[in-house]
Order: C-alpha cells, then sequence, then structure tokens
C-alpha cells in the first residue's frame, strides 16, 4: 500500500458525508475525541475537519466547554501551529476544521524512519516550544502533547489538537477519578490530579522530544497504571538520551513544575546549539529529509447535483410543457431579428401550415399518452392499494409479519380480531411495520414450528420523556403511556423503565432473540446510560410479564436535555422469556 493510500483513507459506510458547508474527500484517522476527515475550503484549500465523538457530544457540559476552547482557539497564530479556521460547536456532531498539514505526524515518521538526528531534534523542540508559547499566550494548556500531535510539515513541525482535552475534562465520557491525556505523556501533576499549568505542556513536549531521539517512550511501555506510577515516582534516564540534549530535558522534565524551562528558554537554548545553522535556514532541508516526499491531497468534492433539477416557480408542469412546447424542431429556421425576411410563396406557405399541422397533432398525442399513462400509473396503484387495504395488511409480504400470518395459515386459523393492542384498525397503529394480533385463536402470541413466537416490528418508533414505549402494548406514533421512557436528570440521559430491564449490546448487528433472552438472564438494571449509545446501537430489554424486545437506536438526540428524545426499530417478541 502506497504512503498516500496510507494517509487518505477512502469513507466508510458509517462515515458522514458532511458537515457544515464542508464535504468529505478522505478519510484522516481516528482518536479518542472524534474522526478526521480531509474537505476543502470554498477556495479549495485542504483542511483537516475532527468531527466529535457521539459520547462527548451528548454531553451539555462537553459542548459548552468545547464552544469556549474554540473562542480561544481562534487567537492562536502561531507559525507553527495548525490555525483554526472555522468550528461549531452546537451542530450535530460538533466539528472544527484547522488547515490540512501536508505531513506525517512525527509518530509516523519515527516509526518508518527511526530516531531523529540531533539537529533535527534541536529544531522540533524549537518549533513545538514556539508553538506552546502561541498556544499559552491565548490562555490555552494544551494538556494531550505527544507525537500524534506534531505533524512534520515541509517547513517545520505544527501541533495541532490545543485545547480540545481541556473540553472532555468532566464530561461522562471521562469516568469519576481519571485524568485527561495520553498516559506516557503525562505530567506528574496530571497523574495525580493536581493543578495544570502551561509547566504540564512542557514536560509533556521533554517527553515528545525524548520519543523522537530515541524511538521510545521514556518512562517505558507496559499498563497505563504502571507508566503512571514510573513518571510519578521514578527520575527519567537521561543518560539513554544524546549527550548534548541532556541538560535541556533535564529542565524540561523536572518533577516540580516551577523548576522546568519556559518555551521561551527552550527557544534560545535550541537556537544557541543549531548556531549559524538557525539563522541560515537550515530547517526545510532537515524536515524534508526527516518527512519524507509529499504526497498528493485528493482534489476537492464537487457538490452533488440532483438528478431532476427543480423548476423556478412558475414554470410549467411536465404535462403542461408536453402539450404547449414542441416535441420536434421548427419546420423552417427562424429568422434572425432585424434581417429582411423573403415573401413566401403561395406553395411555400401551404407547406407550412401543413407541417404546423402535423408536428401539433404529434404534440396533443404525445401529450395524451403522457396523460393516460400517469392515469393508468395513478388508477393502478390506488387499485393495488385498495386491494391491500381489503385484505387487512398495509405492510409487504415479505419480513416478520408475512411470516407469522403464513404461521397462522398453516395451522389453519385466520388472525383474530384486534386484542386490545391496536388502535382498532386491525394494524399496530401508524407506526407498526409486523402486526402482533392473536394468531392462534387461544389468546396466546403465534408461534413457529420450534415454539418461539413470532416477531412484532414496529418502526419508526420514538420515545422520550412523555412518549412511553411498552412491549405488551405495542406503540402508535405518539401518546404511549408504556413505562419505558428517557430521564434526564443525572449528567447523561438514561433510558428508564420501571417495569423493564436493560441490557445494551456492545459490537451487536442483527441481534436475534436467543442472544437477547440469555443476555437479559441475569439483567436487573432498570435504566441505562446513553453515554456510549450512538447510531446502530442495540438494546435488548424485557418487562415483567416476559416479552422481550430490541431497539435499535437510528437516531439519538441529547444535547438538549428537555428535548431528549430517542428514535428507532423497536422489535418485540411476545412471551419470548416464556
Amino acid at each position: 500500500m502506497s504512503h498516500a493510500a496510507e494517509v487518505f483513507q477512502p469513507l466508510r459506510s458509517d462515515d458522514p458525508p458532511s458537515v457544515g458547508s464542508y464535504r468529505f474527500a478522505a478519510r484522516l484517522g481516528a482518536g479518542g475525541m472524534g474522526r478526521v476527515y480531509l474537505s476543502h475550503t470554498q477556495g479549495g484549500r485542504p483542511v483537516a475537519i475532527k468531527v466529535v465523538r457521539p459520547e462527548l457530544a451528548d454531553d451539555p457540559g462537553f459542548r459548552r466547554r468545547f464552544a469556549r476552547e474554540i473562542k480561544a482557539a481562534r487567537q492562536v497564530k502561531g507559525a507553527y501551529t495548525a490555525e483554526l479556521i472555522d468550528a461549531d460547536a452546537d451542530g450535530v456532531p460538533p466539528w472544527l476544521a484547522t488547515l490540512y498539514v501536508p505531513g506525517p505526524s512525527l509518530t509516523e515518521a519515527v516509526t518508518r524512519r527511526g530516531p531523529l538526528p540531533v539537529p533535527a531534534v534541536l529544531w522540533l523542540m524549537a518549533g513545538v516550544a514556539e508553538a506552546l508559547q502561541a498556544i499559552h499566550a491565548a490562555g490555552i494548556v494544551h494538556r494531550d502533547l505527544k507525537p500524534s500531535n506534531v505533524l512534520l510539515a515541509p517547513d517545520g513541525p505544527r501541533v495541532i489538537d490545543f485545547g480540545i482535552a481541556l473540553a472532555a475534562d468532566g464530561t461522562s465520557y471521562t469516568a469519576p477519578g481519571s485524568t485527561i491525556g495520553t498516559p506516557s505523556f503525562m505530567s506528574p501533576e496530571q497523574v495525580s490530579g493536581g493543578e495544570i499549568t502551561p509547566a504540564a505542556d512542557v514536560f509533556a513536549l521533554g517527553q515528545t522530544a525524548a520519543f523522537a531521539a530515541l524511538g521510545r517512550t521514556l518512562y517505558g511501555d507496559g499498563s497505563a497504571v504502571n507508566v503512571q506510577y514510573r513518571i510519578l515516582h521514578s527520575a527519567p534516564e537521561l543518560e539513554l538520551l544524546p549527550e548534548p540534549l541532556r541538560p535541556l530535558f533535564a529542565r524540561c522534565l523536572a518533577t516540580e513544575p516551577a523548576a522546568r524551562a519556559t518555551p521561551a528558554e527552550i527557544v534560545e537554548w535550541c537556537r544557541q546549539r543549531l548556531g549559524a545553522e538557525a539563522d541560515t535556514g537550515g530547517g526545510p532541508a532537515v524536515w524534508r529529509e526527516v518527512a519524507g516526499p509529499q504526497t498528493v491531497v485528493p482534489a476537492p468534492v464537487p457538490d452533488p447535483t440532483p438528478a431532476c433539477p427543480q423548476l423556478p416557480v412558475g414554470t410549467r408542469t411536465a404535462v403542461s410543457t408536453a402539450v404547449h412546447a414542441p416535441l420536434l424542431p421548427p419546420p423552417f429556421p427562424q429568422p434572425q431579428s432585424g434581417w429582411p425576411q423573403k415573401p413566401l410563396t403561395v406553395e411555400e406557405r401551404r407547406i407550412r401550415r401543413r407541417r404546423t399541422v402535423l408536428v401539433t397533432a404529434a404534440a396533443v398525442t404525445v401529450a395524451a399518452l403522457l396523460v393516460a399513462g400517469v392515469s393508468w400509473s395513478l388508477t393502478d396503484a390506488l387499485s393495488r392499494f385498495g386491494n391491500q387495504d381489503a385484505a387487512g395488511s398495509g405492510t409487504s409480504a415479505t419480513g416478520p409479519s408475512a411470516r407469522s400470518s403464513a404461521s397462522a395459515s398453516a395451522q389453519g386459523s385466520s388472525p383474530g380480531p384486534s386484542d386490545g393492542r391496536s388502535d382498532g384498525s386491525g394494524s399496530s397503529g401508524p407506526s407498526a411495520v409486523g402486526a402482533g394480533d392473536d394468531a392462534t385463536g387461544d389468546g396466546s402470541s403465534a408461534r413457529d414450528s420450534d415454539g418461539e413466537p413470532w416477531p412484532d416490528v414496529f418502526a419508526p418508533v420514538t420515545v422520550d420523556a412523555e412518549n412511553r414505549l411498552s412491549l405488551a402494548h405495542p406503540p402508535s406514533m405518539k401518546g404511549n403511556k408504556g413505562d419505558i421512557r428517557i430521564s434526564c436528570e443525572t449528567v447523561s440521559c438514561e433510558l428508564k423503565g420501571d417495569h423493564t430491564v436493560f441490557m445494551q449490546i456492545f459490537g451487536g448487528h442483527g441481534t436475534a432473540l436467543d442472544e437477547c433472552r440469555l443476555m437479559l438472564g441475569s439483567a436487573e438494571e432498570h435504566s441505562w446510560t446513553l453515554a456510549a449509545t450512538a447510531v446502530g446501537t442495540e438494546i435488548c430489554m424485557k418487562d415483567d410479564e416476559g416479552n422481550i424486545g430490541l431497539f435499535v437506536v437510528q437516531t439519538k438526540s441529547t444535547s438538549q436535555p428537555d428535548r431528549a428524545f430517542l428514535q428507532g426499530d423497536l422489535t418485540v417478541w411476545p412471551g419470548g422469556d416464556r
């Protein structure tokens, strides 16, 4: 696989095609905060767009902090930062756009080419320290500086993702007692939960530069707990680093924040060691060697054009146009205005009248055929609809409901009258895809040859604080009075049921009755947090009467607690636990 293919990945089925006015040309990667995509400005300049993860976006506190950090980040104008050019903290989902940096991350460069030479490490530390000066001047502490957040452009490093980590601090995404940051690059005060100041970024710069010089992390690998313990209680092994760099690393990696060098001191120290090379522009040559060849950025994605463009208001309809507009070219070339016209002879006038009559007759005939075709289609559609309505079914002959009807027929019984669960019209309400009427005549649900209940499917179904679902009574579009509801009394909204237990199927797709039954066997939770719930999430549920349901989330909106709701597909197996 080429390097360009590794950098610019095709969009996946679960990737959005765009946010705001930005259409995505490729996928750049994913991280703890969200996914990153390549897009372009209106003028064609490449930008990197980070789309926030749903579980973070659904936290109102995160959105407030995210908006605050975006406002501060707009003030950062450093030569070694990726400038923030656009953002929407209130978007669904929230996102931000920075200028795209054409170069690998420090992680990728070191992994591919090995440790950096001493001059390159000095250029790296000077550039990142200058970026920290600009970031700190805007009142931001990066809090998550690490090799993957340092990109190597042809003319020097660029620091990205400044300020975002603070927005995530304190959300439901961050469990109580946990910390923000990457364990191998955290400062002692971050590990211990102390006060975070700009000095924490200096410690992270020392660790990041040590990774560049060694090709591995300074405090070793292993579990996060072991790495954090070594950061708190062990002195850094400076003897592993190149001798010329050790004094600077000792200052950056001091345990006490006040003893660490400032970004300005780091820049000056590096310039002195680089000597004349710092003033003669030697940096770009070093970076071209480190970053490797540039990759070709994919072209902007054109705006989609509708297959059938809408006509302006006031234009004629298709049938009207077919009647009044000529379907054949005019019988004679149209003269240009202002040119003298030769008088027509009697024979020429006779030919023109005859061709005009033929053209008009053809147009009327075609228009009549079009109108007849439309009328026939409508009549046929209405006839089909009437036949289906007369048969008592508004669904297709496939899927669970069709299987239920087939089962009932095979048992020699016809569907009985409504059992009180529907709206009295022979279906289970406007949202029903499959009906759950009594198909056996003895009051029990229809079952297959193995004794398993046929599923009833309802889509779409909406649940919120007022519209409550029930597994015993099929839902309608609104006004449901069951006990399954949305509650946002805690930090994260929850799915609740006084007589229903829940179990989310992590990584599930196409979950069946047996799986729900197994997972719900020991379930005792009458509430389930929606922090980690996204589109496609599957939630099994069971009520006191033994009915089992599977809710597949299609839309989730919990950013405004007073208007929170879930919409999705609900499958119910009546008596599925019996």
